[in-house]
């Protein structure tokens, strides 16, 4: 950590799923085209099969359940004096609550209202791009973080670590 304390992540997580929600929002965009169909790529606009209510009440739930979830993670961040960005530093290290039961619950809520906004979009193809964007998450984000969060809180953080799943 010499000159810098913070985890160094690649970008803010929120714009990670960003990017990839987009790129989901331009399959389906490329599937509905009629340079996309006529490409025999029409199976990137592929939706959910569900009823328009039953999907909007599906994505709700999710989306409101994820930011939620994001909120309440946030606040207890807050409560107990530290920062919520991951390119400033930690001043104290968030075990309880939400933390007690997933180390990343910020990360996850994330997870929630992207598969919700997928949904929403009615895009199967968005929808698969939420494996990759956690693959990107967990290696270039959360990795990160866990050796920032090693070498400030030591053995804390990973008796922590031993005691806590990373998601679920």
């Amino acid at each position: 950590m010499a000159g810098r304390d913070h985890p160094g992540v690649i970008a803010p997580p929120p714009l990670i799923y960003f990017a990839f929600l987009l790129a989901g929002w331009g399959l389906l965009r490329l599937g509905q085209s009629p340079v996309g169909v006529d490409a025999g790529l029409g199976w990137l606009a592929w939706g959910f099969g569900l009823e328009t209510q039953v999907r909007r009440g599906v994505a709700i739930v999710l989306i409101v359940g994820g930011l939620l979830l994001d909120g309440a993670a946030a606040g207890y961040f807050r409560r107990i004096g530290t920062a919520v960005e991951p390119w400033k530093p930690s001043t104290a290290l968030a075990t309880k609550g939400l933390y007690g039961l997933s180390r990343n619950p910020i990360y996850l809520g994330f997870a929630i209202t992207y598969l919700g906004l997928s949904i929403a979009m009615n895009s199967v193809a968005a929808a698969f791009l939420l494996v990759p964007c956690l693959w990107v998450v967990d290696r270039f984000v959360i990795r990160r973080e866990e050796r920032y969060l090693a070498a400030k809180f030591g053995a804390e953080y990973e008796a922590y670590r031993a005691r806590v799943r990373r998601w679920l």
